[in-house]
């Protein structure tokens, strides 16, 4: 089955759809739309019309490709519904009868568990799994649309339906789920927030959307429609693969997939072989996105220029800090200006106040008028990098974990027959032995003063408030990887990180060994805060954090440079 994506997350490319069913044969085209902002966001949609709570942006696409989709027998699955996958679901066949089109809708449901009690949740959606999709596809459906599954579970679904695996095909279900993580995020599988950018022969061009190839025993090839940008390489998929993932083994509501056993090969230009996933027996309890509304928070950014920077961010701190009364006070200064600078902005940097509150009216006028009040009274060259702006709110995200006996798996299909989807069996694992990591290695003593990024990439992200970091080895045709590999392994480790990244000296720090992707996983408990809608760091997903990782200098090896 040949398996593509159109969609990484809600606001990406509107013509992709139409580019990934007009560049070349697919059987099913998947888009991801949600992440805990984006339910956020949806939950304060339905404050204001509870006939919303979708992601606005599929209709639109399917306005304009339903009748090509159709035409090409091309099955279109998402989890665009959000909140609200019935209500989609009717808009679609709204456009569908106003296009003289025949769809067969149907929706996924049961993810909304707020009744279970979450106090103060504005959503609570339970991860489901992708049985539910197989089920609404078998019966005939040309469109899917979901609440919250997991990401893969867009490809496990079709996959299921398309090979007619059973619950108990772990191994072929994990594959669909790798296969699934790397198609999730859209173009960041050919190359887009990629590490090893230059390398890329069409990084100017728009990158193309990928896809996948996926085999009746779950093994797959990843590759993306010809003539397109970016590239599909073994280094790509892994900087996917690493993306927001914790430890070793990848919890799914269909199976537990061991990420130690992903074996990558390429197998062509832009085709990259995914094989060896092993899988086994899914978790006894579901993961459940929490959304709660937080309060309001407000910014103000000083500019200061020139001389004397810490004296006047001193300044304006004791000026500002007795007039503000928000619960939540937070002041971070970017780096000091350079010396002679042959710009004004060169010579300048940013000092923010960032205000919470569960008002709005600490963070508000009492806050914004405070800080404009100092602009003929404070430090010389005083500017603001705007005007003030109105408070906004802000949430705070929290997993929790149902059993599944209280979560109700149900697919509506197109002529309104209800289907419940039942609960796997058994959640017995069997046997594993994880890869061990690559045994130590003799290096040179002698060393260099270099990025560690000289030869490793990074790939990093979210996961509510911990970070994800993954590291691994490039494949630049060096003769040294497979040393590399073991160094790198051996090197990172919570204490290296703790220095790599000082922010996490008390933070909890978990490290993985990946031998097969020549790398390692790090999660850092905590260094988000509450999550991105509530952090106040200057980066609040972590999506720079491996770059600046990568630019850290250390002592490196000479024979591995």
């Amino acid at each position: 089955m040949r398996i593509g994506n159109c969609s990484g997350f809600y606001g990406d490319r509107l013509t992709a759809m139409r580019e990934m069913l007009e560049g070349g044969p697919l059987d099913y085209l998947t888009g991801d739309y949600l992440a805990e902002l984006t339910m956020l966001i949806l939950g304060r949609d339905t404050m204001k019309d509870q006939s919303l709570g979708y992601a606005k942006t599929h209709l639109r696409q399917l306005e304009d490709c339903l009748g090509l989709a159709l035409e090409k027998g091309v099955k279109i699955v998402s989890n665009a519904g959000g909140l609200n996958p019935a209500g989609l679901a009717e808009r679609i066949r709204e456009v569908a009868s106003a296009l003289g089109l025949d769809a067969q809708v149907a929706h996924v449901e049961g993810d909304d568990v707020r009744e279970l009690g979450f106090e103060g949740a504005l959503t609570a959606n339970a991860y489901l799994g992708g049985f539910g999709i197989a089920a609404a596809l078998t019966g005939g459906a040309d469109v899917v649309v979901t609440g919250r599954v997991t990401d893969a579970s867009l490809v496990v679904g079709p996959a299921v339906a398309y090979h007619g695996w059973s619950p108990t095909q772990y191994d072929e279900l994990a594959g669909a789920v790798v296969a699934g993580h790397v198609l999730e995020c859209g173009t960041q599988a050919t190359g887009g927030n990629f590490s090893g950018f230059r390398s890329l022969p069409d990084h100017r061009r728009p990158l193309g959307f990928p896809l996948a190839e996926i085999a009746a025993d779950g093994s797959s090839v990843v590759t993306k429609h010809a003539g397109t940008g970016g590239a599909v390489t073994v280094d790509t998929v892994t900087a996917q693969l690493l993306y927001e993932i914790q430890s070793t083994r990848y919890l799914n509501p269909d199976v537990t997939t061991f990420l130690d056993s992903v074996e990558l090969r390429e197998v062509g230009q832009d085709r990259v072989e995914i094989g060896g996933v092993r899988g086994a027996a899914p978790p006894e309890r579901l993961k459940v996105c929490v959304n709660e509304l937080g309060g309001f928070r407000n910014t103000a950014e000083f500019v200061l220029t020139g001389l004397d920077i810490d004296a006047k961010a001193d300044w304006v701190r004791e000026q500002l800090t007795p007039r503000l009364t928000a619960s939540d006070v937070s002041w971070t200064l970017t780096a000091q200006p350079m010396a002679d600078a042959d710009t004004e902005e060169g010579a300048s940097c940013l000092l923010r106040c960032t205000v919470k509150d569960a008002k709005p009216d600490p963070v508000g006028r009492a806050f914004t008028g405070a800080a404009v009040e100092l602009a003929l009274a404070s430090y010389p060259g005083f500017t603001m990098t705007g005007p003030p702006a109105q408070p906004t709110p802000y949430g705070i995200y929290r997993p929790e974990y149902v059993d599944r006996s209280s979560v109700t798996h149900a697919v509506v299909h197109a002529d309104g027959r209800r289907e419940v989807i039942p609960d796997p069996t058994g959640f017995s694992e069997p046997e594993h032995h994880p890869s061990l990591p690559p045994a130590p290695v003799s290096v040179d003593s002698r060393s260099r003063r270099a990025p560690l990024g000289s030869f490793v990439h990074a790939r990093s992200g979210d996961k509510g408030g911990d970070a994800n970091l993954g590291l691994w080895v490039a494949h630049d045709g060096s003769g040294e990887y497979d040393a590399r590999v073991a160094w790198l392994t051996t090197l990172i480790t919570p204490r290296t990180v703790r220095e790599l990244v000082p922010e996490a000296a008390d933070l909890d720090v978990e490290v993985h060994v990946l031998p097969n992707l020549g790398g390692v996983n790090v999660l850092i408990h905590g260094l988000l805060g509450d999550g991105v809608a509530a952090s106040t760091r200057f980066d609040p997903q972590a999506k720079g954090l491996g770059e600046w990782v990568r630019s850290r200098i250390l002592d490196l090896p000479e024979n591995l440079l």
